[in-house]
C-alpha cells in the first residue's frame, strides 16, 4: 500500500519513495532502483502509527527534514515536521512548523512539496495544496518561503505576498 506520495533525489543521485502505507498509520521510505522505476529492497517504517500523509521531504546541511499532515481527508490540519541525521533514521519529531494566524490549520493547506531554490543557500518554498472539497477542480495552491527558528528548526510565516528576496534577508 502507498498512498498519499512523494519523492526525495539525494545529493548522491539515489532516489527514494516516501508514502503513507498501513491504512495511512505509518510513513514509508523506500530506496528506489538504479533507474528509478522500482524500489530496491531497502526501507524502513517511521512515525508508526502516528497516521500521516502528504510528506515532503528536503535536505539542509547533511540533514533530512521532513514537512507532513495529519490524516483528516479534506479537513486541513496542523502540519507535522521532523529532522534526521539520516535518511533512515533515527527521525525525531519537531512538532508543527507554522507560526501566526492560520498555523492550527497550516494555513488552509497540506504539504505536497518542498523546492529548493538554486544559487540560493539555505532557501526553500513550501508547497501545498489548499482542497475545496465542495468542487475538487478548484483546489489551489499555497507557496511560502521555509525560514529557520534560532535552534535551526523550519518554520512557516503566513505571507500575503512574497519573492525570492526574502531568503537574502535570512
Amino acid at each position: 500500500m502507498a498512498r498519499d506520495q512523494n519523492l526525495f533525489v539525494d545529493d548522491d543521485g539515489i532516489a527514494y519513495h516516501i508514502y503513507s502505507s498501513e491504512e495511512n498509520s505509518t510513513l514509508h521510505i523506500s530506496r528506489l532502483s538504479d533507474d528509478y522505476l522500482s524500489e530496491n529492497g531497502e526501507y524502513v517504517r517511521i512515525f508508526t502509527n502516528r497516521y500521516m500523509e502528504a510528506p515532503a521531504m528536503f535536505k539542509k546541511d547533511g540533514k533530512y527534514y521532513l514537512i507532513a499532515s495529519d490524516c483528516t481527508g479534506w479537513a486541513p490540519n496542523a502540519a507535522r515536521s521532523a529532522w534526521a541525521p539520516a535518511i533512515f533514521g533515527p527521525w525525531t519529531e519537531l512538532g508543527n512548523p507554522c507560526r501566526g494566524e492560520g498555523a492550527d490549520l497550516t494555513f488552509q493547506s497540506q504539504s505536497t512539496f518542498v523546492l529548493p531554490i538554486r544559487g540560493e543557500k539555505d532557501a526553500f518554498v513550501f508547497m501545498a495544496d489548499r482542497w475545496n472539497p465542495k468542487n475538487p477542480i478548484d483546489g489551489r495552491y499555497v507557496w511560502l518561503p521555509l525560514q529557520w527558528d534560532e535552534e535551526g528548526n523550519p518554520t512557516l510565516s503566513w505571507m500575503d505576498s512574497w519573492d525570492l528576496s526574502v531568503f537574502s534577508m535570512q
